[in-house]
């Protein structure tokens, strides 16, 4: 077959194949088959050098002719077949703005927050200041101002998480009552509520991090009888009128005399079961008198001013009031348990 007649036979097959291209990867396909290095115009091309001079000119001319056409005929194909998929693509994803819209659900409180927000109302209202210290604390802030001696158990590093050999994560954040009664003359009356740290191995009851709020009151005559009467009323705005209040002789370094606190169980109302351990009693806090050396350190005269200091863990607070018998359920982000704290 003469060089002409093949060329016109590729711009013959071109035209039909490219009226037949389904989408543009065919389109592609085409145009390698047809244009590319090894195509089939591209071969025809290379055999130039067989024609005679007379005849290169005419045929150069059409294979020229042949490309920019095949070429214009790619070009119309893609237009043809984008606009096809844009018109698909908007009949797919067409909106009818007369339907209602689906309404998206709003964020609400963790049940932490709820509880720890209900703690502070609860305070506030008894005269207390909120105030806050850092995470990343001072060995002395965390242990030496609190009368914990350097032999201390609490003060190993297989319960504490230790940055250098002087900062570390605090373990509790009667730290930030140091640093308030180190600047802040009595009467003082704060709370201390935020996270805190300790190396303990994660399962239903402990955590490496949870959240504490201590309590600190240091003025002039001031008794375990005041000491009482809060934290009962306390109890009471929490767990309900009914709940028994009970105080144990106990010992922390930093306070003398120290007790725990206990409230009869909601959920036997005292008389003995599994969540309370047959006792009737939960334990809810630690409390005591501040130990004299505390506000020695601290620039407080001890013989001038009296005061007592308590911590509660508000994990356990809320896993006692709504029943919650593991604390990873508090970390784990699962919107089926977040979800029934929805206010």
């Amino acid at each position: 077959m003469a060089m002409k007649e093949k060329l016109e036979s590729i711009r013959e097959a071109a035209e039909h194949d490219l009226r037949d291209a389904g989408d543009r990867q065919a389109l592609e396909s085409l145009r390698i088959r047809y244009l590319g290095k090894k195509g089939e115009l591209t071969s025809i091309l290379k055999k130039m050098g067989e024609l005679s001079a007379e005849e290169r000119p005419a045929i150069g001319k059409l294979a020229n002719e042949i490309r920019a056409r095949i070429e214009a005929e790619l070009a119309a194909r893609a237009a043809e077949l984008q606009d096809a998929e844009q018109k698909k693509r908007m009949e797919k994803e067409k909106i009818d703005v007369t339907m209602p819209g689906k309404r998206h659900g709003l964020g609400h409180k963790h049940p932490l927050s709820i509880e720890l927000d209900e703690i502070k109302e609860i305070f506030i209202g008894l005269g207390f200041d909120i105030v806050s210290g850092p995470e990343v604390e001072y060995d002395y802030y965390n242990f030496e101002a609190l009368n914990i001696p350097k032999d201390h158990p609490s003060r190993d590093t297989q319960d504490t998480f230790y940055l250098t050999d002087n900062l570390l994560l605090r373990t509790q954040t009667s730290s930030a009552q140091i640093r308030t009664m180190e600047y802040r003359k009595p009467p003082i009356r704060i709370i201390c509520p935020g996270r805190v740290y300790r190396a303990d191995e994660v399962d239903a009851t402990h955590s490496p991090v949870f959240h504490q709020m201590e309590g600190l009151v240091v003025d002039k005559g001031i008794t375990m009888c005041h000491l009482k009467g809060v934290l009962e009323q306390f109890a009471h705005e929490i767990y309900g009128s009914e709940t028994k209040v009970r105080f144990r002789p106990s010992f922390f370094p930093f306070t003398e005399p120290s007790v725990e606190v206990d409230v009869s169980c909601g959920e036997c109302g005292g008389k003995g079961c599994r969540v309370c351990k047959q006792s009737g009693w939960i334990e809810i806090l630690g409390a005591g008198m501040i130990d004299p050396n505390v506000l020695t350190e601290s620039h407080i005269d001890p013989e001038l001013w009296t005061g007592w200091a308590f911590g509660i863990g508000i994990e356990r607070v809320a896993m006692l009031l709504y029943g919650i018998a593991d604390i990873r359920l508090f970390f784990e982000s699962d919107r089926r348990f977040l979800t029934n704290f929805t206010l």
